[in-house]
């Protein structure tokens, strides 16, 4: 219930999806607005551009790294997205008006559902616990921000401007060979082991390039104008500090306070540092990752958080099956519900392969059931299905994390991700749908994450492995981003047809629940649903490649795509997949 609940504020933060309207993008334009200009969050130079004081990156790592254990770190997940949001510190920095954040309704139906389970005390002593946290965490860094603010207000002209030295000295070089100050080469000067910026700015106050010109103005800062021998090396912002500066020095004020180093917050951070560093949580156990049967991969799969060894079987599954499924490139269009064959890419390609499939592999062959299976066989034929049902769009789950919002493509797969959770709304929740349609049938499982998982005996070992490939494949959303979209595709694609509508005509026959089938009928469709969605993506994001990096990177990237939807078929084609098999194992 709450997952669903913290699924629906994460989609209004995302803007649905739609990147422009995120609350990041907000805060970035107001930034933009003061004339800061940010390079993205992933970027290299990042912390570097945004001068990040060591209490803003320790604190930001903290939030980052719940970000990433949310199973594990539930109660802390719910109180430190409640605090965050209701005390509006972002918010409040950033000027945005409006309504706060009210986290009574989240606080309310979470503590209530605390108090039906038995760890239901300790989770309420650890949301408390986290909720302090976030107290003490912003406080700190309100008050380090202020003190930054003061210091850079108690600023002299002559600080500022040895801040602008020191800045730009390490580009500064042979091309400045000409140029003395106080009669000595600035490159010697430069050059000193001794040198300081708050040195050689008293050295220049002094000297001739100071030194008013009847015309106005001195060498120096004619020299950062346009035409100038310096012009461009400094920002709009730098040039108008070294103009006041050196209109101060003409005009015959004394030399401002020397500067002082900056600080703020870092008696905070070097705490936390401390505590980061001896911390030795009690609960790790290092060892070698174990030989695992296709039920204990699974447990460790869907928690991974405790087991992250589990990566290293995982990367090795996904590279398996991929270069497996490549042999579809040719085998393919005997796909009985797909065709992997090869096509060389465009927009207008991919479509009229997707529109293809829909017609000639899942419409067209549709005849109506004239003869129903037994129950027995419907149910046992829905077991065969339920545990990929119960795994349903885990291949984009990680997709919209912090970090992982950046191509075109990105909050749209996110948006189809948040479809399938139902939006927040756990009625519409596709797990909810599958678990009625399997309790319908008499069918009950434990959790998918739960212990008893391991030994349940109602689903067959068989369909553990499209289960266990999709999930591995769902921890690379980076390195194998190209290969989930095409994966995604044909997940999406599967929704619509003759499977569904004849699944949909046998249980309703048996007076089954329906409307998993029925939704993904609905939800999926090749109009403007999820199939045609998933193919739009696919484009979207070979367009942006093909922009940045060219149709060389284009080629490679589609490969990659295609292999993805390749790796899906490879599960749904059992009798293409055993050919391959076999003939690997032949050759």
């Amino acid at each position: 219930m709450i997952v669903n609940r913290l699924g629906a504020e994460q989609l209004e933060l995302l803007g649905g999806g739609v990147a422009e309207r995120t609350r990041a993008h907000q805060h970035r334009r107001l930034l933009e607005e003061h004339s800061v200009v940010l390079p993205d969050l992933v970027a290299t130079d990042f912390l570097a551009a945004a001068q990040a004081r060591p209490l803003t990156v320790v604190t930001a790592a903290f939030y980052l790294a719940l970000s990433r254990l949310p199973a594990s770190f539930l109660p802390e997940v719910v109180g430190v997205h409640c605090a965050f949001r209701a005390l509006g510190t972002d918010a409040a920095l950033s000027g945005v008006d409006g309504p706060g954040y009210d986290p009574a309704p989240l606080l309310e139906e979470y503590l209530a559902l605390t108090g039906q389970s038995p760890t239901g005390p300790a989770d309420r002593a650890r949301l408390l616990a986290a909720i302090q946290l976030v107290v003490r965490l912003e406080s700190a860094h309100v008050a380090m921000l202020d003190e930054l603010a003061s210091w850079h207000q108690g600023l002299s002209l002559d600080a500022q401007v040895t801040l602008i030295v020191a800045r730009h000295v390490p580009y500064a070089g042979r091309q400045h060979h000409k140029v003395q100050i106080s009669g000595i080469p600035l490159r010697d000067l430069l050059a000193d082991p001794a040198f300081g910026a708050a040195a050689f700015v008293r050295q220049l106050r002094s000297s001739s390039q100071l030194k008013p010109l009847r015309a106005g103005g001195c060498r120096f800062t004619r020299a950062i104008r346009f035409g100038g021998p310096m012009f461009g090396i400094f920002d709009d912002a730098e040039a108008r500090t070294i103009e006041q500066w050196a209109a101060a020095v003409a005009a015959g004020e004394e030399p401002g306070a020397d500067l002082a180093a900056c600080t703020a917050g870092d008696e905070d951070a070097a705490a936390w540092q401390c505590a980061l560093v001896a911390a030795g949580p009690g609960d790790v156990l290092v060892a070698g990752p174990p030989a695992l049967d296709e039920r204990q991969f699974l447990y460790r799969l869907v928690n991974v958080e405790r087991f992250p060894s589990v990566l290293a079987a995982a990367r090795a599954r996904v590279e398996l099956v991929l270069a497996q499924a490549e042999g579809l490139f040719e085998l393919g269009a005997a796909g009985r519900h797909t065709d992997a064959t090869w096509f060389g890419y465009s927009p207008e390609a991919l479509r009229e392969r997707v529109e293809t499939l829909y017609w000639t592999k899942l419409v067209e062959p549709f005849r109506p059931l004239t003869d129903i299976p037994s129950r027995t066989d419907v149910i046992n034929n829905q077991k065969r299905f339920a545990l990929g049902n119960l795994v349903d769009g885990a291949c984009t789950h990680r997709i919209g994390n912090t970090g992982r919002f950046h191509r075109p493509s990105d909050g749209p797969l996110f948006a189809l991700y948040a479809d399938e959770m139902g939006r927040g709304d756990v009625a519409k929740n596709h797990l909810t749908l599958i678990n009625q349609a399997l309790a319908s049938m008499g069918i009950h499982l434990p959790h998918l994450r739960s212990e008893e998982f391991l030994t349940q005996t109602e689903l067959p070992d068989l369909s553990y492995l499209y289960a266990t490939y999709q999930l591995s494949l769902a921890l690379f959303p980076d390195s194998r981003y190209e290969e989930i979209l095409g994966y995604h595709l044909g997940v999406e694609m599967f929704g619509l047809g003759e499977l569904r509508l004849h699944e949909m005509q046998k249980m309703r026959h048996h007076r089954f629940d329906t409307a998993y089938e029925a939704v993904h009928l609905s939800i999926d469709n090749i109009s403007a649903g999820h199939t045609r969605q998933a193919a739009d993506l696919i484009v979207a994001y070979l367009d942006h490649v093909g922009r940045t990096a060219g149709p060389v990177t284009v080629e490679r990237a589609w490969q990659r795509v295609w292999r993805g939807y390749a790796s899906f078929a490879f599960f749904v084609e059992p009798h293409l997949a055993r050919r391959l098999i076999a003939g690997r194992a032949a050759a």
